[in-house]
């Protein structure tokens, strides 16, 4: 299992609320408020670290390298650019003059991408300062998005399987929750979903896995 970082998240970087553990079963006696925020961080910080995005709008200036083509590829998906700054210069962030790939992420997305129309950008380190918000989000009905279903699931069985290690059969029911498709109350069966199997391991649980290859940055992307 890949180390988990610690004290880069706080309570606002999470994925998922204490509410919605509660909702999905998780009670005070398995685990407390202050229990599993501290969990909620950890699984956050744990799904930024593997999958090498973040998933929610983030105010940042990324610097990015000119390499003399129409093209580069930001670290982090843009949401939203306030100034873009090239050799010094402001540039124009007009449609017909800058293309934007970016978040809310949309149906063919592969990489983020900047593109200008009528030029290049030049060659240098870190000559390409871009302010505004970014992060891998999905189409919500607003302009930023929001964190995709897929990874707070991820976080929430994270945090399920966490507490279902302590020994709690409970906890360890609960951790099936999402894979239920079906319940019968007379003689308390229920049947799951299969797991599907992924060649990427996070976690050694193929169900997380499964959820976070889905969102892994693509090899070779730009460093911030």
């Amino acid at each position: 299992m890949a180390s988990i970082p610690r004290g880069g998240k706080t309570e606002a970087d999470v994925y998922a609320t204490v509410a919605d553990m509660r909702d999905e079963g998780v009670t005070p006696a398995q685990a407390s408020d202050e229990r599993l925020t501290a969990l909620l961080v950890e699984a956050s910080a744990f799904v930024d670290h593997v999958t090498g995005w973040f998933f929610e709008p983030r105010p940042m200036v990324v610097r990015m390298d000119g390499r003399g083509t129409a093209s580069i590829e930001p670290p982090y998906p843009p949401i939203r650019f306030d100034e873009l700054v090239i050799d010094g210069a402001t540039a124009s962030l007009a449609p017909d003059d800058l293309v934007i790939r970016g978040a809310p992420v949309l149906p063919g997305f592969d990489a983020p991408r900047l593109t200008l129309v009528r030029s290049l950008f030049p060659r240098g380190t870190d000559n390409v300062v871009a302010s505004g918000l970014w992060g891998y989000t999905d189409p919500n009905g607003t302009p930023t998005g929001g964190t995709p279903p897929a990874i707070r699931r991820a976080v929430m069985l994270l945090v399920m399987r966490w507490l279902a290690k302590l020994g709690d059969a409970e906890a360890a029911a609960a951790k099936s929750q999402w894979r239920i498709l079906e319940e019968r109350t007379r003689d308390q069966s229920y049947r799951l979903a299969p797991v599907a199997a992924t060649d990427v391991t996070f976690t050694s649980d193929p169900e997380i896995d499964l959820l976070l290859a889905r969102y892994r940055k693509p090899i070779g992307l730009g460093a911030a």
